[in-house]
């Protein structure tokens, strides 16, 4: 089993992952982990605070000599901007200072809700974890189970889907190539038309102070048949997908493969039928059955079914705008102008690669409940064993 949990603040010292379960002998590196960091950072429409932090990634523990050893790993991320807030964020009372305590709240985030439930009287002890900088250190946890994937053929890859109402055109082209078209894409689709009109549309919302939201779609290929399971809720491949998504920063919706359009559709025009070609087989695919579309979006009753797995998550726009929105203080109970935090005017190429990383997380996880391990190698024994049973079923 793969599980992970992380520690830090947004102008805390640094961010911190604890990950429990990769297995011995995997070949991991910090510049494939800041790859993945950096890509969190780009995408048009991110604001000022991504020209301060550059984030890169440590390794303290697992991992010698560039292999893992099967004990927990520790990542960490620093935070650059730390310098400026040593005495603000301070865990020592020496440093408390009540006149610079947040009270106004603001609309969309965690603010209120969060001050209410800890009893806090400074807002800033709710924002400064509930903000999406704790996703860097989850891409970073990410990255490495993407390594993971990768010695079994499975590949993990994020997208924007849509930007405020404009959609992306999927073109008919293989996994692999989407993902370089959208390497080259400022706001990370596969729809230079479409991102031509994302960028009018970001720019637009920048000139009035105002905040666009989107759609992401994470495309897994190469997913065995037989991940997850249908005997337990918390066991569902969809389950688990669903519940990584919807715990990024912002996001308030999932859908899988045709998703709400088969609550639209009769079951004729929903269901994937199913063929057998044992002549697939000699050519190398790990089956003989399979599917012409993929509206199940590559899971059907919990279990993954050898397609693509296919799933979408709908990101909000970011609350915090410059044309703030209307909030009461916490103390005297006026009403104020929500106060500024961030400048982002739309942060959902960055919460793409969030997605890739929270999805390759949970693929990875399932892969080793239904594998298992100590290491690589006996992983990967295990694998192709079940390989050659699915070649003959």
């Amino acid at each position: 089993m793969l599980r992970y949990l992380t520690a830090g603040e947004s102008h805390g010292p640094q961010l911190t992952a604890i990950v429990e379960g990769i297995p011995a002998g995997l070949h991991i590196s910090e510049e494939s982990i800041n790859a993945d960091l950096a890509r969190r950072q780009c995408g048009y429409g991110r604001g000022g605070r991504m020209l301060i932090e550059k984030d890169r990634v440590e390794i303290l523990s697992g991992v010698r000599w560039g292999e893992t050893i099967g004990s927990p790993v520790t990542l960490c991320v620093k935070n650059r901007d730390w310098v400026n807030w040593q005495e603000k964020m301070s865990p020592y009372e020496i440093h408390r200072d009540d006149k610079i305590r947040v009270t106004r709240s603001r609309p969309g985030h965690a603010d209120l809700p969060g001050a209410m439930k800890y009893a806090q009287r400074d807002v800033r002890n709710i924002l400064e974890r509930s903000s999406a900088r704790e996703t860097a250190v989850r891409v970073a946890v990410g990255a490495v189970a993407k390594v993971f994937l990768a010695r079994f053929g499975i590949s993990v890859c994020g997208f924007v889907a849509e930007l405020g109402g404009i959609k992306a055109t999927r073109p008919e082209l293989p996994l692999a190539r989407l993902k370089e078209l959208a390497a080259d894409s400022a706001l990370f689709t596969w729809d230079a038309d479409a991102e031509t009109e994302m960028k009018g549309l970001i720019d637009r919302m920048r000139e009035a102070g105002d905040t666009v939201g989107g759609v992401i779609e994470v495309v897994v290929s190469g997913v065995p048949v037989g991940l997850g399971s249908h005997v337990q809720w918390d066991r569902k491949l969809d389950a688990r997908l669903a519940m990584a998504l919807m715990s990024i920063q912002a996001i308030k919706g999932v859908e899988i493969g045709l998703g709400f359009d088969a609550a639209r559709n009769p079951g004729s025009r929903v269901h994937d039928e199913i063929y057998y070609e044992s002549s697939r087989i000699v050519h190398g695919e790990r089956t003989g059955f399979y599917r012409k579309s993929n509206n199940a979006g590559g899971i059907e009753g919990g279990i993954s079914n050898g397609e693509e797995i296919v799933v979408r998550a709908a990101m909000k726009p970011i609350p915090t705008l410059y044309q703030p929105l209307r909030s009461v203080d916490i103390d005297t109970k006026e009403p104020f102008e929500a106060t500024v935090e961030r400048s982002d005017v739309c942060a959902v190429p960055a919460a793409s690669v969030v997605a890739e990383a929270v999805v390759a997380i949970e693929i990875a996880n399932l892969f080793l409940e239904k594998f298992g391990g100590d290491s690589v190698a006996e992983a990967q024994r295990n694998f192709e064993g079940y390989l050659d049973y699915l070649r003959t079923f």
